[in-house]
């Protein structure tokens, strides 16, 4: 779909964390991403950050398995998920996940963009705002899902 600048819509998807971290939604919504047929990028604030969380999603659960790479292990081509703190989609990713306050400049490069934020922090809240104005008046599409008692609910 075009949007109207004639660049590509994207559908980008608010999750306000209020019940969990990152580290705990992050790899239900990876693999949801991989069950799907998609690849991902993961864009964090930090090479720090993006290596912390690399080695979370070895370990998060026994029982899973969610293929990522970061610059460190590189082939990031062969990489189902791609971790970094560069806007980059070396992967051909088609869904891209934001979180810890980066930026992407290539959000229409994507079918989709998923932005995790912290609703505990009003200067995190404050800048979600304002980022949703903004992709809004990209002519992206948006919508917003906040945790609540029975998950994740979707609204306005």
């Amino acid at each position: 779909m075009t949007g109207a600048r004639g660049r590509e819509v994207t559908e980008i998807a608010f999750y306000h964390l209020t019940r969990s971290t990152l580290e705990q939604a992050l790899p239900r919504l990876l693999d949801r991403t991989l069950q799907s047929g998609e690849r991902a990028v993961v864009l964090v604030g930090s090479a720090e950050r993006a290596e912390a969380l690399a080695a979370h999603l070895w370990s998060f659960d026994p029982g899973s398995f969610l293929p990522h790479g970061t610059a460190r292990d590189g082939e990031a081509a062969r990489q189902p998920i791609w971790i970094s703190h560069l806007d980059e989609n070396p992967n051909g990713a088609a869904f891209l996940f934001v979180a810890d306050g980066a930026r992407s400049e290539r959000i229409a490069d994507y079918t989709r963009c998923f932005e995790l934020f912290d609703g505990r922090d009003e200067t995190v809240v404050a800048d979600s705002r304002e980022r949703w104005k903004s992709y809004k008046s990209a002519g992206h599409t948006v919508a917003y899902w906040r945790q609540g008692e029975n998950g994740w609910e979707k609204t306005a």
